[in-house]
């Protein structure tokens, strides 16, 4: 595990980083979280995110561009736990989600817009591993986003490398 603070990346790193500028709320237990991007541009639908977070992904973090729409969720606890297992380290929808006490309860980093217990359709449309845009970034795939209860950076290089445990973010000491 990687200790940072988006505020100190950005002190340190200001010309190397995106910081997105929409406000996200936090659902995962986990509230920093960090990786290479992987995205997916769906709309109200959810079965390619299924598809997407079954599969192994080493402490990536996948970026989902739902248009923003709050009309239903994209993923709950079922999805989110199933990234989890597979190695994702988090997810940011620009969308909702809902189960959101669960949602809480896991080692998982999740920022969305919003929730709302309505499920999402099951067409299967939807893009994946193509860049997306919202909150006035460009998330493209092999990208690193960093995420905190501060917000979100992205660059497009890794940043920091693996600290020992006892080891505090720049702030704290």
């Amino acid at each position: 595990m990687v200790a940072f603070l988006t505020a100190d990346l950005v002190d340190e790193y200001s010309d190397m980083l995106r910081c997105c500028d929409t406000q996200f709320r936090n659902y995962g237990g986990r509230l920093r979280f960090h990786g290479p991007v992987r995205t997916l541009r769906i709309f109200e639908d959810n079965v390619l995110l299924k598809q997407v977070l079954s599969e192994p992904a080493a402490g990536a973090v996948l970026v989902v561009d739902g248009s923003g729409s709050l009309r239903c969720s994209l993923l709950g606890d079922y999805l989110a736990g199933l990234g989890a297992r597979n190695g994702w380290a988090g997810m940011v929808v620009w969308g909702a989600v809902r189960d959101t006490v669960a949602l809480g309860e896991l080692d998982f980093g999740l920022k969305a817009l919003g929730s709302n217990p309505r499920r999402s359709r099951k067409t299967g449309a939807g893009m994946r591993d193509i860049p997306v845009r919202f909150g006035g970034v460009e998330f493209r795939p092999g990208d690193w986003l960093y995420g905190d209860e501060d917000g979100i950076v992205v660059s497009e290089h890794a940043l920091l490398e693996p600290v020992k445990r006892d080891e505090r973010p720049l702030h704290a000491m």
